[in-house]
């Protein structure tokens, strides 16, 4: 993750918000994740309780993307509120906070990419997909996402390890990864690797997409779920991708709007932290028939529990009251 934008703070000594503007911002922060979370955590939960997705590779990636998801956007959220409450902390405590919402970021395009190539496997191939997509290659697959996440972050903290001294890490600093991995070897890595990863990562989508079109058409069979997949995936990796612009978002939006900095970067904080955490389980998970009848299936049985818990008491209450 490009935290360029949590502590929606350009020049730190000088902008600042209001009290009552910085308390709104957070309040509406920490109750979008809480509300996000609840719904992520409650899509986590649908699956583990059943066995019908436990054992299917699609539903593992899906809720793989899922648990990642809460877990960025959580460090970003504790990030943001930092920033405010006491706007620099400890070295070590930034670095481990950034590293994590790195890998976490990182992971986004990979496992959308991995999705991908299943669903490829599944209509262009589907004799063969049981055997190639097993439950121990998707788990294999999730480990091997990580593994090449940290390739791309580790040597990062290696270099800041090496060219730092002891004292620096017991240091205070603003916790944005510039300010952290300033060093200007690191920049121009990031900025290539980021590059590479990303077209990889758009060329394995856009080509298993057409090919699923192609062969929907081919056997006569309906292309629109497929086109609309493809169109759902691209919003989304775009959105991914945006991630990755937000320093270059920070300084369009302060040339365009010098008066509103500090709004522009709230508003483009919003966007690139918050929705997409909001649209990923909406989009792959609610869509999906299956998933979303056994999550009806979950909430209906939870509200059920609720009643007939309360109702008792709500009885009790009433005879105690005519006893009275």
């Amino acid at each position: 993750m490009n935290l360029s934008l949590v502590g929606n703070i350009t020049q730190p000594k000088i902008l600042r918000d209001s009290l009552s503007t910085a308390v709104a911002k957070n309040v509406i922060v920490v109750g979008l994740c809480i509300s996000i979370n609840y719904i992520n955590g409650t899509l986590v939960h649908t699956f583990i309780k059943h066995e019908i997705f436990t054992g299917n590779p699609r539903y593992i990636l899906y809720i793989h993307m899922v648990f990642n998801d809460m877990i960025q956007l959580t460090i970003a959220v504790i990030l943001h509120v930092l920033s405010y409450a006491v706007f620099t902390i400890n070295v070590s405590f930034c670095c481990v906070l950034l590293m994590s919402a790195i890998f976490t970021t990182l992971n986004t395009p990979l496992t959308l990419a991995s999705m991908a190539v299943e669903r490829y496997i599944a209509i262009c191939n589907p004799l063969r997909h049981a055997q190639i997509c097993t439950v121990r290659k998707t788990h294999i697959l999730i480990s091997l996402i990580w593994t090449l996440s940290a390739i791309q972050v580790l040597p990062d903290l290696f270099i800041l390890l090496a060219i730092q001294p002891q004292t620096f890490f017991y240091s205070n600093i603003f916790c944005y990864r510039d300010y952290l991995f300033n060093n200007p070897y690191m920049v121009e890595k990031r900025n290539v690797v980021y590059i590479i990863y990303l077209a990889f990562v758009w060329l394995t989508i856009v080509y298993t997409y057409l090919k699923i079109m192609f062969v929907a058409k081919a056997t006569n069979s309906d292309a629109h779920k497929a086109r609309s997949t493809i169109i759902l995936h691209g919003i989304q990796l775009l959105m991914c991708m945006l991630t990755f612009a937000g320093p270059f978002l920070d300084r369009l939006l302060a040339e365009m709007f010098p008066m509103l900095i500090l709004e522009m970067r709230f508003l483009s904080y919003l966007v690139i932290q918050i929705m997409p955490r909001f649209i990923s389980p909406i989009v792959y998970g609610v869509r999906d028939k299956t998933f979303c009848n056994y999550l009806k299936k979950y909430l209906l049985c939870t509200m059920f529990k609720m009643r007939t818990t309360l109702q008792p008491k709500r009885n009790l209450a009433k005879v105690s009251n005519k006893s009275t």
